[in-house]
């Protein structure tokens, strides 16, 4: 049996898979409320995934959010995406333990989809546990770490941080906006992992590992990725001031990033 160590990684090379320890009994509540919500019509799910700080048992009530995957059948339509919607915002008012509720969906045909191995495949495999329904996750072997798996779990960063600052900049609520501030802090922090280079030998878990791993190889930079750590832990910062480090921190990943 492989030990594990400090690196994200086990001894024989491959990535740490999430750990299976028994969910905190403080969110237990919650998502009883999430499997009698998402069960109480035909929603088309094929399995629905805990990921994040409560599927690793290491959450903060109050503090952490609750993110989950849905796996639905078929490719979902609008109504459908438009329902679950419904049921995430209902979820998220009537619970107080987390501050949100994050649904990421995808379709059975797109996950099992060869040319999303490094994305859904490895997503699935290592981040995951499944709640009920069929865990695709069986169907793949364990991964190494790569910068392919890195970029393909990113791919839509700018897409993502350019609809961040739009919103940002379109919320009057100082409480919203500082909840935007703090998600997009996130996103950057861990897409900072596509600048990884090719012969790295650790794979970060946490938003402090990305940081750790980033800074041994831009050393220069520090001060610039801990600004959205501390975002994305304790958002404070005036809007001027966030989108214009978020803009600029994505113009010079943007130029970092290997050509061809």
């Amino acid at each position: 049996m492989s030990v594990p160590n400090s690196s994200g990684m086990d001894p024989d090379g491959y990535i740490l898979s999430i750990s299976q320890d028994p969910i905190q009994p403080e969110f237990q509540p919650l998502l009883e409320d999430v499997r009698a919500s998402l069960s109480q019509e035909d929603l088309g799910l094929d399995g629905v995934y805990l990921y994040g700080s409560v599927a690793r048992a290491d959450a903060t009530p109050g503090i952490s959010d609750l993110d989950l995957t849905l796996v639905l059948r078929e490719p979902p339509t609008a109504p459908r995406l438009a329902r679950l919607e419904e049921i995430r915002r209902a979820l998220e008012q009537r619970h107080s333990e987390v501050i949100k509720v994050d649904f990421d969906i995808g379709s059975r045909g797109n996950v099992l989809a060869p040319e999303n191995l490094h994305r859904w495949g490895f997503w699935l495999k290592h981040h995951c546990r499944c709640l009920w329904g069929n865990d695709l996750s069986l169907h793949f072997e364990r991964f190494r770490p790569s910068r392919d798996i890195a970029v393909a779990l990113n791919a839509d960063v700018e897409q993502v941080l350019a609809g961040y600052l739009t919103r940002i900049a379109q919320t009057d609520a100082e409480q919203d906006r500082l909840r935007l501030q703090r998600e997009a802090s996130r996103k950057i922090v861990r897409a900072t992992h596509v600048l990884r280079s090719e012969d790295a030998t650790t794979w970060p878990q946490t938003l402090e590992e990305h940081v750790a791993l980033f800074v041994r190889r831009y050393p220069t930079m520090i001060t610039q990725v801990a600004f959205f750590l501390f975002e994305a832990r304790n958002p404070q910062a005036q809007v001027d001031n966030f989108t214009t480090r978020l803009q600029g921190f994505m113009e010079w990943m943007a130029a970092q990033a290997p050509k061809g």
